[in-house]
């Protein structure tokens, strides 16, 4: 009830004083008497909302960062050529981008098996593992081949 009477009243006696008084800002306060709160409140309710939001884009920077070096790592890896935005990325969030741990695992494991494959061992197993009789007739078919081309050749 007494907001009525302010509201009725409060506009007609503002004319009246004919504007003597300094008024806010309608903005600021609408604002926080629209909130329920004192300006002071309203001040600080807008800092912790600034903090808040400052955050999020640090974290989402970071997460751009993380997805800018897995994508870098794996064109390394298969020799693709490098993106210019992801390296950007990788800077702007500075040196505490890091893998996450699940992808760091799996690469890991990649990385051993290709040095597995890579060594001398893997390479006998993969002999091993080879169908001889196979081999031996690609190895016919191509000696049978050279023999034809040197027969054909004007030189020999």
């Amino acid at each position: 009830m007494a907001f009525m009477v302010k509201h009725m009243v409060g506009g007609q006696l503002k004319n009246l004083t004919g504007g003597l008084t300094e008024e806010k800002p309608e903005a600021e306060k609408s604002d926080a008497a629209a909130q329920g709160m004192t300006q002071e409140e309203f001040e600080q309710y807008q800092q912790q909302l600034e903090e808040e939001k400052q955050e999020r884009e640090a974290h989402y920077a970071q997460k751009k960062a993380e997805r800018a070096t897995v994508r870098s790592h794996f064109r390394d890896k298969y020799r693709l050529p490098k993106n210019e935005l992801d390296e950007t990325q990788i800077q702007q969030a500075g040196d505490d981008v890091v893998l996450p741990t699940d992808l760091a695992k799996m690469i890991a494991e990649d990385n051993q098996e290709e040095a597995h494959k890579q060594s001398v061992l893997g390479q006998l197993s993969n002999i091993q593992n080879m169908d001889m009789d196979q081999l031996k007739d690609k190895a016919q078919a191509t000696l049978e081949d050279l023999k034809k081309q040197t027969e054909n050749c004007s030189l020999m």
